[in-house]
């Protein structure tokens, strides 16, 4: 079928609508009609040729209604609601674990270009595009592996647009905290970056019932949703020292620490700001001059 998508066509070139050929779904796969989806910074990195080669149809927090399904997929059908996610292949330690965040082939299944078989679904010009994520967002239609999906329940009374977040961000976040990091009552933690990422990690933090939790960012209007979402404490990272100020509110050192910017200078902060036997969790990708640590 032909659906209409946004394409990179090349390294930091911009979006170009087109007209593309989607294949129909094999047995384990689903097609989805988008209704919307998220833009997150690792679009950013995808359109500057950090992560998955062109052309490719970038977007990850897409969500939409299943149009058809594949002879094996048991866990939708037509009609249904859902989100979409990473793909993962269910059957490494780490997924098998419950953690398929941590999947043994996640680059391999979300960066490199083909679906989960290793072929693809979208083409154009008879040339293949390359999938993100697994399931290519910016686009009205979608092919993905029934792994990707998350069903919306029947009686969830929630507009479908708000829910492609979901897929990403706000599990990257929030996930990272409560899942990974999961701090004691009482615990103090520093978030660097308050896009939708850092803003979930503050939710989290605060679920958790830490003590602190100081946030850095450029932006005040950011720093002002943290500070109605749980923020205790806001900084703008242009008007302080970072290890400075913060040795001087916490000065045995913070429990925890997260980066969602992938800026070396920041992730050195993040790092130095921690007491001893800290822990700092680094979710930000950058380009390979921003991880200069020294």
């Amino acid at each position: 079928m032909k659906v209409t998508a946004a394409v990179v066509n090349g390294e930091k070139r911009d979006f170009e609508l087109e007209e593309i050929e989607l294949d129909a779904p094999k047995d384990n796969e689903v097609l989805i009609k988008l209704v919307a989806t998220g833009v997150c910074h690792t679009d950013v990195a995808g359109q500057d040729g950090l992560t998955t080669p062109m052309p490719v149809v970038l977007g990850h927090e897409g969500a939409g209604i299943v149009e058809q399904v594949g002879a094996a997929v048991s866990s939708v059908q037509p009609g249904d609601k859902v989100i979409l996610s990473f793909s993962y292949c269910g059957k490494c330690r780490n997924c098998l674990e419950g953690h398929p965040g941590m999947c043994e082939k996640f680059n391999d299944l979300n960066f490199t270009g083909p679906n989960f078989d290793g072929t693809h679904r979208m083409h154009k010009d008879r040339h293949d595009l390359s999938l993100f994520f697994g399931q290519s967002s910016f686009a009205t239609y979608t092919v993905v592996d029934e792994h990707n999906i998350v069903k919306v329940p029947d009686d969830a009374d929630v507009d479908l647009a708000y829910l492609g977040p979901l897929g990403c961000g706000l599990q990257t976040g929030s996930g990272s905290v409560l899942n990974y990091l999961k701090p004691e009552p009482g615990a103090t933690i520093a978030i660097f970056g308050m896009g939708p990422v850092g803003l979930s990690a503050v939710m989290g933090a605060k679920i958790a019932e830490a003590s602190r939790i100081l946030v850095f960012d450029l932006n005040d209007q950011r720093l002002a949703m943290a500070k109605e979402l749980g923020a205790t404490d806001v900084f703008n990272g242009k008007d302080i020292d970072v290890e400075t100020t913060v040795k001087e509110l916490i000065p045995g050192g913070i429990d925890y620490s997260l980066d969602t910017t992938g800026n070396g200078f920041v992730i050195k902060n993040a790092i130095h700001i921690l007491r001893p036997a800290g822990t700092c969790v680094l979710i930000g990708i950058g380009g390979d001059n921003q991880f200069y640590l020294g």
